[in-house]
């Protein structure tokens, strides 16, 4: 006797959702696998605190003073003397302010002999960086 199952004259059929769940697994592989390539271009300095500091994420142009006196434009070392006409060419671009992220250990004439190069330049948007202090 020959038992019949019911699926003899169906034919196979590919099924979308687990196709579906696949291909956004590998879109979520590959996602994050390009973001960990990404190299991040960041100078390690220790920002001083303060407890009146507050969070400001506006778009500007960043001088950085490092623990050994070195001064970066946007990233890129420059010469004290080279900063002011590189700030002013970027700001005929876009007028944007000016941020300097200065390491706690940097010497204190550094950030002011850079703060009076651009007050000569005639660049009154001028601010520090700093932290929040933790209480």
């Amino acid at each position: 006797m020959k038992l019949r199952s019911g699926y003899e004259g169906k034919k196979a059929r590919v099924e979308m959702l687990p196709l579906i769940d696949v291909v956004f697994l590998l879109l979520v592989f590959f996602i994050y696998a390009m973001l960990s390539m990404v190299v991040q271009h960041g100078l390690k300095i220790s920002l001083p605190t303060a407890q009146t500091a507050m969070t400001e994420r506006n778009e500007a142009i960043t001088i950085t003073v490092n623990a050994e006196n070195h001064l970066f434009f946007n990233g890129e070392e420059i010469a004290p003397e080279e900063v002011a006409e590189r700030v002013l060419a970027e700001r005929q671009e876009k007028p944007m302010p000016v941020l300097i992220e200065g390491d706690q250990r940097a010497d204190l004439g550094v950030a002011i002999g850079l703060l009076d190069r651009l007050k000569k330049a005639g660049i009154e948007e001028v601010s520090f960086s700093c932290q929040k202090e933790n209480p």
